[in-house]
């Protein structure tokens, strides 16, 4: 296995089977495409916790520096690391997914032998920096240093309190709903290589363009889409942080038990992307997509209405279909969607 996600037949054979003890408050468990899970508090009441980890770093101007030895050329390998700022907003935007209001967050954080308390100390700035913003709080966790990481690595487990009428939706969408999605694809993944190969890219495009590529990590909220989808009656909500919009777009899927039939045309794409990708080598349907909410709905073009009248840009893509096919249409050419 590469370094990044466990493929989901391995998650399903050696992690989810292995779960066998319930418990009647835990209304909510694990399972592909699940942002969270739910633990029943009260009658109405529900705690949603989400957990995120990577490697991470104080700002964007060390992020561009990060490498992990012998992961040079592998570009995959950019997905795991992230400001602690991004992986604070990452834990909010999976509890926001799930229909609750973040509150909290436990931060583990595994050092090297080699960090200093000046870098320390601007990680957890950051982090507080981005909690304020969020109106959450650092309630607990655990700092270590450990000679099995060559890069500060933080694991971030996320808490929010949840209505009870919500989670009766996480079972996900619907055959006839409309796929809706909310900002531009790539948004994330976009960021991190215009860090990393800064220079590089400057010598192909003008400035304004790579650093507003830069800048992107300014989207990654999906707080205020998901407050408005909730609202609107959406049947189901994924954050397409990871896997780019494709892998989005089927776990969206599996977890329903449905098809689907998306449009590879509509998908919203910022030219920064679509440049960047090119000289990269980079695919941008399968970039990580953080800031981008995929959004299922019976009237899909209310939902996109909705979020363009508060100035997110929203686009109908497709449709949840019977069955299990997962289709993608480009130009009156249709392929079925892989297994991510």
């Amino acid at each position: 296995m590469r370094i990044g996600k466990v493929p989901e037949n391995v998650l399903k054979r050696a992690v989810f089977r292995q779960i066998r003890a319930r418990q009647s408050q835990a209304v909510w468990g694990p399972g592909i495409g699940r942002d969270c899970a739910g633990i029943k508090l009260s009658e109405g009441e529900i705690l949603l916790t989400c957990m995120q980890e990577a490697y991470v770093a104080a700002g964007r101007e060390t992020l561009g520096r990060l490498r992990l030895s012998g992961q040079e050329g592998q570009s995959r390998g950019v997905e795991p690391f992230m400001t602690m700022s991004a992986l604070i907003q990452k834990c909010a935007n999976n509890l926001a997914a799930g229909g609750a209001r973040p509150v909290a967050v436990m931060l583990t954080l595994l050092l090297p032998e080699t960090m200093q308390e000046p870098e320390l100390r601007a990680l957890m700035a950051e982090a507080e920096e981005k909690c304020q913003e969020l109106s959450i709080q650092v309630v607990g966790g655990q700092t270590r240093v450990t000679r099995g990481t060559l890069l500060p690595m933080a694991v971030a487990a996320g808490y929010g309190a949840a209505e009870e009428e919500y989670c009766g939706r996480l079972a996900g969408a619907h055959p006839g709903d409309e796929i809706v999605l909310s900002k531009w694809i790539g948004l994330y993944g976009t960021a991190l290589l215009a860090a990393r190969h800064r220079e590089r890219l400057l010598e192909r495009f003008p400035g304004f363009l790579v650093e507003e590529a830069r800048g992107f990590e300014r989207y990654l909220s999906i707080l205020p889409e998901a407050s408005i989808a909730w609202a609107k009656g959406a049947s189901s909500i994924h954050d397409a942080s990871e896997g780019g919009i494709l892998g989005a777009l089927w776990e969206m899927a599996e977890r329903a038990g449905t098809g689907l039939e998306a449009d590879m045309r509509k998908l919203p794409l910022r030219q920064e992307t679509v440049e960047i990708c090119e000289l990269c080598g980079e695919n941008p349907y399968l970039l990580s997509s953080g800031g981008c909410l995929v959004m299922t709905a019976p009237d899909g073009a209310g939902l996109a209405a909705a979020l363009e009248k508060e100035h997110i840009p929203a686009a109908v893509v497709g449709r949840i279909t019977e069955g299990n096919d997962r289709i993608l249409v480009n130009e009156g050419e249709i392929r079925y969607l892989d297994r991510p």
